[in-house]
């Protein structure tokens, strides 16, 4: 179906409905606006929907051609490939965080929709996967339809006394207002006691009580840091 007949049969798009396309992928909704009435760049009307990785990604995404045959930034071609399907499908335009430069400002958007807040460290943290985010691409629609509120009235960070984000880092690169020192961190991911970080994901990311709402899987957590520390 292309995006215009599917505009001319169903000319309102339904949240639900967007987030179950999204699901089949592996994909979840991260958050969504109404750049009317929460300015953010780029944009100014329609619904903003941002869509990440959800608990089903990597089984999905292991199976698929950009995994299986190595192409180079599997994870970004595969998001490029099924989210302008989606975009296709749904009646929207793509969005995606790696386009660029100019890069499109997904952090502005992310904190525009109420759905991701800044923590202690400066990274963001999302009120259901916590830091463990990873946005793939956003959906954009002219009209403007019903969007659920945002889980969290406020910050997790504003109640959170622990601060483990910040506690947890054995490089001690992230500290309270940042920046974060990413010589340290790569420094670090250089020695043999990193072995848990490139395996099982970045310990003060995982640390956040909010985290395990990812379920991310130590295989998906591995292969993104094989991307972020390349010897």
């Amino acid at each position: 179906m292309t995006a215009s007949s599917f505009a001319s049969a169903n000319p309102q798009p339904c949240y639900a409905r967007i987030a179950k396309a999204a699901q089949v992928p592996g994909l979840m909704i991260y958050g969504a606006l109404h750049p009317a009435k929460q300015p953010v760049a780029l944009l100014t009307s329609g619904t903003l929907v941002l869509l990440g990785t959800g608990e089903g990604f990597w089984p999905i995404f292991s199976r698929s051609r950009e995994y299986v045959e190595a192409l180079p930034d599997p994870v970004d071609q595969w998001s490029t490939r099924v989210i302008s399907d989606l975009a296709t499908t749904l009646g929207a335009k793509a969005y995606f965080p790696f386009d660029g430069p100019p890069y499109v400002p997904f952090v502005n958007w992310a904190l525009a929709s109420g759905s991701a807040f800044t923590s202690p460290s400066q990274m963001l943290v999302h009120d259901e996967v916590g830091m463990m985010i990873s946005f793939r691409g956003a959906l954009h629609f002219d009209q403007s339809f019903d969007i659920p509120p945002p889980v969290l009235a406020q910050s997790p960070c504003a109640t959170c006394t622990a601060k483990p984000c910040l506690t947890s880092c054995p490089a001690r690169a992230l500290v309270d207002g940042g920046p974060y020192d990413l010589a340290a961190c790569h420094h670090y991911l250089d020695t043999p006691a990193a072995a848990p970080c490139m395996t099982e994901g970045c310990i003060a990311r995982r640390a956040c009580p909010l985290s395990q709402g990812a379920k991310r899987c130590f295989d998906q957590t591995a292969h993104h840091m094989r991307y972020f520390h390349q010897s």
